[in-house]
Order: C-alpha cells, then sequence, then structure tokens
C-alpha cells in the first residue's frame, strides 16, 4: 500500500501539480511586489497538503503555537532539516518567510522565478568568503521587513538516526544572531521518520512541528550554540520516538 500511495502521490505532485501551478501563475511574477506570489506559494503548499494527506496519508500538527513568531516579527529561525517535506510547509508555518537556500535553486526553470520573487536569500556554498557576504547583505535587507529568517543549521537534510558528530551544526546561525541582536526560535520536527531524504517512499502518519522556547538575543556565539542544538536535537529525539510508539500501535 505504501508503494502504491508514494507512486500516485509523486506522479500527481512532480507530474501535475507542481508544473500546473507554475505555469498558471506565471502572471504573478510580473505584478509588483511580492504579496501575489505569496499567496500563490500558500496556494501551492495547501493543495501539495491536500495531495500528502488524502493519498499518502500523511497529515501535520503544530506545538509550541505560543513561541511561534508573530507576524512581522524579526527573528531567526533555526530548523532541523530532514526532508523536503518541512520545506513545502514554510509558507503555511510562517506568513512571510525569508528562506536561507542554497543559489542554484533560483536557476531551476520557473520555480526559480518564484523564489527570486519571493525574495529568499540565495548562497553559494561553494564559495565560503562569498556565502557569508551574500548572508549578511540578505539578512539585514529582510530584518528591515520584520520577516522570520529560517535557515536550517546543518546546512543540509540529514537522516533521523544521523548525528550531529556527522552532520555539526554550523556557525552561520549564530553570525547572524550576533550580527543582528535578534532571539532564535528553535523548530524541532520528525519529518524524516515519514518523508526520508531522497526517498521516493513516503509513509503516512502524522508529521510534528514544534517550537520551542526562543533563545534570547545578548548571549555569548557558545552558549547560544548549544542552547540551539540542544532544544532542537533533544525535542526532534522525542518526536521521532513519539512517532515510531504511533506506528507501532497502528
Amino acid at each position: 500500500m505504501m508503494m502504491i500511495r508514494s507512486t500516485i502521490f509523486n506522479i500527481l505532485f512532480y507530474g501535475f501539480w507542481t508544473p500546473v501551478v507554475c505555469i498558471a501563475a506565471l502572471p504573478v511574477v510580473l505584478i509588483p511586489g511580492r504579496k501575489a506570489t505569496l499567496k500563490v506559494a500558500e496556494f501551492f503548499q495547501h493543495g501539495t497538503q491536500f495531495l500528502a494527506k488524502y493519498i499518502l496519508g500523511l497529515d501535520y500538527e503544530i506545538r509550541g503555537l505560543e513561541y511561534r513568531p508573530k507576524d512581522h516579527a524579526a527573528c531567526l529561525v533555526g530548523a532541523k532539516h530532514y526532508s523536503a517535506y518541512e520545506t513545502l510547509k514554510l509558507f503555511l508555518l510562517f506568513k512571510d518567510p525569508a528562506i536561507i537556500l542554497k543559489r542554484e535553486l533560483l536557476s531551476l526553470p520557473l520555480f526559480g522565478w518564484y523564489l527570486k520573487k519571493l525574495e529568499v536569500i540565495a548562497i553559494d556554498r561553494g564559495n565560503r568568503a562569498e556565502a557569508m557576504q551574500s548572508l549578511y547583505d540578505g539578512a539585514r535587507r529582510v530584518q528591515g521587513d520584520n520577516r522570520p529568517i529560517v535557515i536550517f543549521p546543518q546546512g543540509t537534510r540529514v537522516g533521523i538516526d544521523t548525528t550531529t558528530a556527522q552532520k555539526p551544526y554550523k556557525g552561520g546561525i549564530i553570525k547572524l544572531y550576533s550580527e543582528l541582536n535578534v532571539p532564535i526560535v528553535p523548530l524541532a520536527m520528525n519529518t524524516g521518520l515519514y518523508w526520508p531524504r531522497n526517498s521516493f517512499w513516503k509513509k503516512g502518519g502524522k508529521v510534528v512541528f514544534e517550537f520551542l522556547p526562543p533563545i534570547p538575543s545578548g548571549l555569548s556565539a557558545e552558549d547560544a550554540m548549544k542552547m540551539l542544538e540542544e532544544r532542537i536535537e533533544s525535542a526532534s529525539t522525542s518526536l521521532i520516538e513519539e512517532g515510531k510508539r504511533d506506528m507501532a500501535a497502528q
């Protein structure tokens, strides 16, 4: 059943939903401002969630809403990164996120045009000095718009069993934390249990996104990094174990 559901979902998502929305919404790229493009991004992600829920049997829940950044709140969001699933929820989790991502995504046909219009923060991961400069420049630009800046501290998708020794937290988020003087909101999740990275097969169940207590601005880089890693890793591990128990009980 999992193979059938995954095959149908992938055909509809990659072969129908994504290209149809990208082509049908092209006129918004010509409209001044980002408001219309934000509506398209939200519509696209709602549609993707509809497919995931009713074909894969995969739904999601948000916890720690009291810690989720309010609209027009300037802060950093340090998120765990297991799969593409969480990137397909960012415009449902936040109203207007400034997402830090690799620059090559801007070169994707059609899709990259929308990313540019959304004013993401694109960095060249192959050039460390240039990457840090573009990170600073982009973060300063969006800070003035009071948008939450979403960054994946490990810099890449990881497996649910990958340790921080294997994929350590990188210093970019802490450098931004010190530079911008804003709090960091940690975001834990268990997405990789249901939608593994680079996997064709997806599982049904309930993904949990959990916002954790913010790390206040003004701490030392060492203390902030330690708190960020401990909070995200502890909560994500707990959510993974919770998901495994739910799977076993079904």
